[in-house]
């Protein structure tokens, strides 16, 4: 089973080089799950339900989100809807160890056309972060009710160690760990010992002529003088980053991760 995880789609940018880029990845590498961090596709901040559509019309399974997922008010009622639906809004996740009550949902399990029964995890670190709860036992609460062998966790968290740590926990347990957030690529993508795929971080899909996806001339302004102003999603040198996950459908057991970064 081949599963492809696009990192954290940036702005217009990012999605324009996805959508170059995905239909001939997923036909060349016999995709058969696809799942895309959208987060900051709406100009770099949130996502709207028109945006998710379009990453399904992509052929993406499930969407994963992180920290700016409330950036676009109209997303809420988009992700509410009952929790054993599979229509498209169920299949966009929010980090599950928000508080109780927050609207939408943290997993989703799901089945591709094979019968191949699968789940998808999204989680929020808690170092330099947003207050949420603990990811680690809130990711043994959430295996307790999964019965799919093939599991991947997108973490999206700040500091590398508590990805590297969560990474270490799950091994075994879960195809892949994936973390997100930073939007800087990592290279220290690799199959730990119990089976797990692992990556520090993606990185982002989106315009690296720029400092994590906004003009780089406007946070350079922020960082020098302090003062406060509007960001804006950048458009220089986009490029596709993406790991492309190989597994064993049966045991959930990953055997290769191959971390990809195209650009135009």
């Amino acid at each position: 089973m081949n599963i492809l995880f696009v990192g954290d789609v940036f702005g217009s940018a990012g999605r324009h080089i996805v959508r170059e880029h995905l239909s001939h990845l997923i036909e060349t590498h016999s995709v058969d799950l696809l799942v895309i961090n959208g987060e900051n596709s709406a100009g770099g901040f949130g996502i709207t339900p028109s945006l998710a559509e379009e990453f399904f019309d992509m052929g993406a399974h499930v969407i994963t989100t992180g920290n700016h997922i409330w950036d676009k008010r109209e997303i809420f009622e988009y992700m509410t809807v009952p929790a054993d639906s599979h229509e498209r809004g169920r299949r966009v996740l929010r980090p599950a160890n928000y508080a109780v009550g927050t609207p939408g949902f943290g997993f989703y399990q799901g089945e591709l056309p094979s019968g191949q029964s699968y789940a998808v995890l999204n989680l929020q670190g808690r170092v330099f972060m947003s207050s949420c709860d603990d990811p680690f036992r809130k990711a043994d609460e959430l295996l307790s009710k999964i019965t799919a062998k093939v599991i991947l966790l997108d973490i999206h968290a700040e500091t590398t160690s508590e990805k590297c740590a969560l990474g270490w926990y799950l091994d075994g347990r879960v195809t892949a760990v994936l973390g997100t957030h930073t939007h800087i690529p990592t290279a220290d993508a690799r199959v730990l010992p119990g089976g797990t795929a692992y990556i520090t971080d993606v990185g982002m899909s989106g315009p690296y002529d720029s400092v994590i996806g906004v003009e780089t001339e406007l946070v350079l302004n922020r960082f020098l003088t302090g003062m406060p102003g509007k960001f804006e999603a950048a458009k220089g040198n986009p490029k596709m980053a993406a790991v492309l996950i190989g597994c064993d459908g049966t045991t959930g057991r990953a055997y290769s991760i191959q971390h990809l970064m195209l650009g135009e």
